[in-house]
């Protein structure tokens, strides 16, 4: 006789203030130093943060550098790249719009690539037939915690001499063949927006880079191009990682690959109990997927998605609905319906339930009863 979990209240999509309760003791010490510090902005924690997240990925110290946001990270590495008005960057159209919109901040066209129907990545072999002489960088964005084929990529790339700046907003531990996100390509652009599997408690990003030169220049960049205080040898920006944010990251990395495990064990559950009924995820070959969204596929995603919310109190979210291609905000590139079948196909279908550190075993158990539920008569077949 199967036994149906004990229902919950709800189960929202994440929970930022009880994970803040739950470390409440490690992130008021870092808080509270950095007051007593009256130091705010390029400081000793920002510092100490660079070194301690370079170690975290395997780095050398000076290979990571702090700035504002994960969307500044990328246009950082871009202008350290040299990348100008004309130059075209071969990026996937599924990914969060904040990736394209620091490629077209640097006067360059974004020329979209397809992904793979199973990983929901780039599909490196789409790559060399969009590459033309302009072609200048390839952003392989290692989406939902999962990494792109590297290989592929960097052979391309190796091909083409074009530059490679991994987007791993969203794959803070992730690995490929044992190699951190962020450390196999010329660059690394890492997002710490709240939700994140490393999250500071507003905005925040940074930049992995493999050379002192990168380094170097990088943190110019990020301080209005400053050598110096008043000696501006490179046009720059205003993009810093503050003090606050570097050490509330601080008290929180010795934790990550601890709730990385956790959302890997939760995504299994996910998997053992949805796999009959909807798409789950499928980790490739050679990865470690850190489950930053756990995404099924199902014909039946509105439907579901309303349903779950309505009769069950369950948050259930899309990322992303309209592949960038289709945005408002692009149609100027002249791509229309149809110009990437995988990713167009996929994007009316994908759905996150919920997946964070803070989630248990029964709320898992939970969401995959009531999916069950709504598919009713149906349960055996995929929907």
């Amino acid at each position: 006789m199967t036994t149906t979990p004990t229902p919950a209240k709800s189960v929202p999509f994440g929970n930022l203030k009880a994970h803040y309760q739950d470390y409440k003791q490690q992130l008021d010490a870092a808080v509270n130093r950095v007051l007593a510090s009256g130091h705010y902005i390029l400081g000793k924690e920002l510092d100490a943060f660079e070194d301690q997240f370079a170690a975290f990925l395997g780095l050398p110290e000076k290979r990571v550098v702090g700035c504002a946001s994960g969307t500044d990270a990328i246009y950082l590495a871009l202008l350290d790249a040299g990348v100008k008005t004309g130059d075209e960057i071969l990026v996937v159209a599924h990914t969060a719009v904040p990736t394209i919109c620091a490629i077209a901040k640097t006067g360059a066209t974004p020329i979209f690539i397809d992904v793979c129907p199973d990983t929901l990545v780039m599909d490196p072999k789409d790559l060399e037939a969009k590459i033309t002489k302009n072609t200048k960088v390839i952003i392989p964005v290692h989406l939902y915690g999962q990494m792109v084929d590297m290989d592929a990529v960097m052979q391309v790339a190796t091909k083409h001499k074009l530059v490679v700046l991994e987007d791993c907003a969203q794959a803070t531990g992730a690995t490929y063949k044992g190699k951190a996100a962020g450390t196999i390509g010329d660059y690394g652009a890492f997002s710490f927006y709240p939700s994140k599997n490393l999250g500071a408690f507003g905005d925040g990003g940074a930049v992995s880079c493999n050379s002192d030169k990168a380094y170097e220049s990088l943190k110019m960049l990020r301080n209005y191009g400053q050598s110096k205080r008043y000696h501006h040898d490179e046009f720059g920006v205003n993009s810093r990682l503050d003090e606050m944010q570097a050490a509330i990251l601080s008290a929180q990395l010795p934790y990550v690959k601890e709730w990385n495990d956790k959302r890997r064990k939760l995504a299994a559950l996910y998997t053992k109990l949805l796999k009959d009924v909807v798409e789950t995820p499928v980790e490739a070959k050679d990865n470690f997927h850190v489950y930053h969204l756990y995404v099924i596929q199902t014909d039946k995603r509105e439907e579901l998605r309303e349903w779950l919310e309505a009769e069950a109190s369950i948050q259930a979210l899309i990322h992303y609905p309209i592949p960038a291609h289709l945005q408002k905000a692009y149609q100027h590139l002249g791509n229309k319906r149809g110009f990437l079948p995988k990713t167009e196909y996929m994007a009316d279908r994908i759905l996150s339930l919920p997946m964070h550190q803070g989630l248990t075993e029964d709320d898992v158990e939970y969401v995959c009863h009531k999916i069950k539920e709504f598919i009713g008569s149906k349960t055996g077949s995929k929907v």
